[in-house]
C-alpha cells in the first residue's frame, strides 16, 4: 500500500514541503505533494524527527518575546551613546564654522570695491531669466498664462519656430523650453504625477502575505467546464451567501478548510485569450477539462497552446468518468503525446478524475488546486498601491459604468481615486461576488466597481491614484496618445511594426504561428526559422499545425503578440474578419525562402538600433552681438555643410567643448531662416549660452538610429 505525501503531512501536522525535504535527505525523490511513497518509507519519515508546525498561540508568544527583548534593550543603547556623540561633534562643529566665517566678509569686499569702474558696463547685462514651473501636458493657452503673455502671441512664436498648433493643442517639453526662452523665462518641466500603480513599485518581502490562487477552466466545447463550475458553486461556496451566486459578477470565491480559491467565471479559452491579448495575465493555474468519453479534441489542443503561451501551470480534470464510454486512461495517453506526464506514471502533471453531474472527485480536485498553490507560494502586498484587472465591464442604466475587476496587488477601497484606460473616477461602491457591499478588496479578490467615468475594456488595468486630479490627468494623457495613434489597437504588431515595438523595449522575441498544407512543410519551415535565432533575438513558434488559418489562430496571435505565417494554405472568412478587427498580421507564402527572408528582416528589426552622431555643419564665430533679451547672438560664417534651425549644436573652443544646446534661431540679416549653407554668414542663437568668444566653432549635429544586422 502506498501513501500520498499530503496525507502523511496532514497526519503528522506538518507542511508537505517539510516531508519532501525530509525524503530528499533520505535519498527518496518526491516531485510534488501528491506523489506517493511506500509504507516502509512512510514509517521511516514518521520515526525521524520532523519539526512540526507551531500552534498559533506559540507563534504569537514567539513573536512577542523578541519584540519585548528589543524594547527592553532599546532604552539602554541610546543611554550609552548620547555622551559620546556630542563629545565628537562639539569640537568639530565650531572648527568647521570658524573657517568659512572669516573669508565670508573678505569675499564680499572685492565686489564692493569693483563697482565704481565695471558696474556701468555690467548694468545693461540681461537679468537672469524668470523661472516658471510648467506642468505637462500643456497647451499654448496655459503656457501664455505662465509667461504673462497673450495666447495668440505664443501661437505666433510657435509658428515662427515651425510648430503649427492651435491654442488648445498640447505641445511637447522641448517646444515649451524654446518658447519660454524667447520670452526671457526658464521653464522647469513638471510631469503630472501618475497614479502609484503606473510607476514601478518594489515590494518589501516583509509586506508579502499569502493570497488565494486564481484559477481558469479551459477545454473543448461541451466537455463540462460550465458544469464543473456550477457543481463547485453549489457545494463549496461560502455558506453565508444570500440567494445564491450572482451570475453576472464574472468571478467568485470558493472556501475550503485549507484556504480560498478564486475562480474566473469565464469558461473557454476564447475569453481567456481575449484577456491575454490586452496584457492581463491574471490566471495562476489553468485547469484543462477533457471529457473521458471524447478524449482530446481540436479545441483541447488549442487550449493547451493558449495556456502554455500564458506560461501558467496546467492541471488536468478528466470529466464525465461516470458515463458508460468513459476511458480516463486513453485520455492520459493522448495528453502524453502533447507533452503531459501524469503523476500516476511518475510524471509531474496532476490528473484528477471527476464527474460534475455525479459530484465525484470535486473535493480531490479542489485539494489538488490548493496544494499546487502552496507549492507556488503565491503572495501579494496588500499595502502596495492598488492594481486590478478588468474581467468584464458594462453600462448599467441605473448604476452607470460597472466594471468587474480582480485585485492583483494592494487593496482597493471605497473612495479611492482610480483610472482605467482613458476613464477615471472615484470608487463609489464595491460589491463582492454575492452582490453584497464591501468596504475594501484585497489581492485575488473579485469585486464590482462603481464610479468610473466610462466603460473599460476587459483586460485593462485599474490603477489607484493619489488624487482625482492625477487620475484625470493620466486618463487625458492616454486619450491624447490614442488619438494621435488614430485609434490603433494596442498590443498587436506586424512585421513592419516590429522595429518600433522593440525600440520601446517591449520584447526581443519574435513569436510565430505556422500553418501549412502538409506536416512535412510545416516542420521544415519551423526548423528553418528556429535556426535563425541568435543570442540577441530568438524565434518562438507558438503553434505549428496543418490546415487553413482559423479564428483560434488569430486569437492566439492576438493574445501573444505573434505573427501568423501561412505556407500553401488559405485564410477562413471569419478568421480574415477577426484578424482585421484584432490587427493581427497574416503573411501567406508559396516559396519557403521568401518566408525565411521576411522573418530574418523582422528579427533584424528586433535588434536595438545603434545611435550614431552625424555632424551636419560647422560655423566659425566672427562677431558677438548682445541681445536686449535672451542669450547673445553669434555672428558666424558657415565653413562646412549647413546649419539647421532646431538642430543640436555644441560650441568648441580649441579642443574643448564648452557648451551644448539647441539652435533656437537662425537669421540672415533681419530675416528668420530655416537653414544656412556653407560660405554664408548668419546669426546663430543657442539655448542657454552664456560664455561665447570670437573664434569659437559651432558644430551642428543630429543623432541617428542605425539598424543592426544579424
Amino acid at each position: 500500500m502506498r501513501v500520498r505525501i499530503y496525507d502523511l503531512a496532514r497526519e503528522m501536522g506538518v507542511e508537505s514541503k517539510e516531508i519532501i525535504a525530509r525524503l530528499a535527505g533520505m535519498g527518496v525523490a518526491a516531485k510534488s505533494a501528491s506523489s506517493t511513497i511506500d509504507e516502509e518509507t512512510a514509517a521511516r519519515v514518521k520515526g525521524a524527527p520532523v519539526k512540526p508546525k507551531a500552534p498559533p498561540e506559540a507563534k504569537k508568544t514567539a513573536a512577542v518575546k523578541p519584540q519585548a527583548a528589543r524594547t527592553a534593550k532599546s532604552p539602554a543603547a541610546p543611554a550609552a551613546k548620547p555622551p559620546a556623540a556630542p563629545a565628537a561633534k562639539t569640537p568639530a562643529a565650531p572648527a568647521a564654522k570658524a573657517r568659512p566665517s572669516a573669508p565670508a566678509p573678505a569675499a564680499k569686499k572685492p565686489p564692493a570695491a569693483i563697482p565704481p569702474q565695471p558696474q556701468p558696463h555690467t548694468a545693461p547685462a540681461p537679468v537672469p531669466p524668470r523661472k516658471i514651473s510648467v506642468t505637462m501636458p500643456v497647451n499654448p493657452r496655459k503656457l501664455a498664462e505662465l509667461l504673462q503673455a497673450k495666447p495668440e502671441d505664443v501661437v505666433r512664436t510657435l509658428v515662427k519656430f515651425g510648430v503649427m498648433v492651435s491654442i488648445n493643442q498640447n505641445i511637447d517639453a522641448d517646444t515649451v523650453e524654446i518658447v519660454s526662452h524667447e520670452y526671457g523665462c526658464e521653464a522647469e518641466i513638471v510631469a503630472e504625477k501618475a497614479p502609484a500603480g503606473e510607476e514601478e513599485f518594489k515590494d518589501d518581502p516583509k509586506d508579502l502575505v499569502p493570497r488565494p490562487p486564481v484559477v481558469t477552466f479551459m477545454g473543448h466545447i461541451d466537455h463540462g467546464k460550465t458544469s464543473l463550475l456550477d457543481a463547485i458553486r453549489k457545494s463549496k461556496v461560502v455558506e453565508e451567501e444570500s440567494g445564491g451566486i450572482t451570475q453576472h459578477i464574472g468571478a467568485y470565491e470558493a472556501a475550503l478548510p485549507r484556504g480560498r480559491i478564486t475562480f474566473l467565471d469565464t469558461p473557454g479559452h476564447e475569453t481567456f485569450t481575449a484577456m491575454r491579448a490586452r496584457g492581463a495575465g491574471v490566471t495562476d493555474i489553468a485547469v484543462l477539462v477533457v471529457a473521458a468519453d471524447d478524449g482530446v479534441m481540436p479545441q483541447t489542443r488549442e487550449a493547451v497552446d493558449h495556456a502554455r503561451a500564458a506560461g501558467v501551470p496546467i492541471m488536468v480534470a478528466v470529466n464525465k468518468i461516470d458515463k458508460p464510454g468513459a476511458q480516463p486512461e486513453k485520455v492520459r495517453r493522448q495528453l502524453m503525446d502533447l507533452g503531459f506526464s501524469p503523476e500516476d506514471y511518475g510524471g509531474q502533471t496532476i490528473f484528477c478524475d471527476v464527474s460534475a453531474t455525479a459530484r465525484k472527485g470535486l473535493d480531490h480536485l479542489l485539494e489538488m488546486i490548493i496544494l499546487q498553490a502552496e507549492m507556488m507560494e503565491l503572495k501579494a502586498n496588500p499595502s502596495a498601491p492598488a492594481r486590478a484587472v478588468v474581467i468584464e465591464a458594462k453600462m448599467d442604466k441605473e448604476r452607470g459604468a460597472v466594471a468587474t475587476v480582480l485585485v492583483r496587488r494592494g487593496t482597493l477601497r471605497v473612495g479611492d481615486p482610480i483610472v482605467c484606460g482613458t476613464a477615471s473616477g472615484k470608487v463609489k461602491a464595491l460589491f463582492d461576488y454575492r452582490g453584497q457591499r464591501v468596504r475594501e478588496a484585497g489581492p485575488a479578490k473579485p469585486v464590482e466597481v462603481l464610479g468610473l467615468g466610462g466603460v473599460c475594456r476587459p483586460g485593462e488595468e485599474v490603477l489607484g491614484a493619489e488624487s482625482e486630479r492625477a487620475a484625470k490627468a493620466l486618463a487625458e494623457e492616454r486619450r491624447l496618445k490614442r488619438g494621435a495613434a488614430g485609434g490603433a489597437s494596442q498590443g498587436k504588431m506586424t512585421l513592419e511594426e516590429l522595429f518600433s515595438k522593440i525600440s520601446a523595449g517591449k520584447t526581443k522575441e519574435l513569436r510565430l504561428i505556422l500553418k501549412g498544407d502538409v506536416q512535412g512543410s510545416v516542420e521544415a519551415l519551423g526548423d528553418a526559422l528556429r535556426k535563425l535565432g541568435t543570442e540577441r533575438v530568438s524565434v518562438r513558434n507558438l503553434r505549428c499545425a496543418v490546415g487553413d488559418i482559423n479564428e483560434s489562430d488569430v486569437m492566439l496571435a492576438s493574445a501573444s503578440d505573434a505573427v501568423i505565417i501561412g505556407f500553401h494554405t488559405r485564410i477562413d472568412v471569419d478568421a480574415k474578419e477577426l484578424s482585421r478587427r484584432e490587427d493581427v498580421e497574416i503573411k501567406l507564402y508559396d516559396v519557403i525562402y521568401e518566408a525565411i527572408e521576411d522573418v530574418r528582416k523582422a528579427m533584424e528589426g528586433l535588434l536595438e538600433p545603434a545611435i550614431r552622431e552625424t555632424i551636419i555643419g560647422r560655423a566659425e564665430v566672427k562677431q558677438i552681438f548682445k541681445a536686449v533679451k535672451g542669450d547673445p547672438v553669434a555672428g558666424s560664417l558657415v565653413v562646412e555643410g549647413k546649419v539647421v534651425e532646431n538642430a543640436r549644436a555644441r560650441v568648441v573652443r580649441g579642443d574643448k567643448i564648452v557648451h551644448e544646446g539647441a539652435i533656437l534661431s537662425l537669421r540672415r540679416f533681419k530675416e528668420q531662416v530655416k537653414e544656412v549653407k556653407s560660405g554664408t554668414e548668419c546669426g546663430i542663437r543657442l539655448a542657454n549660452l552664456k560664455d561665447l568668444r570670437e573664434g569659437d566653432v559651432i558644430e551642428a549635429y543630429r543623432m541617428e538610429k542605425v539598424p543592426q544586422k544579424l
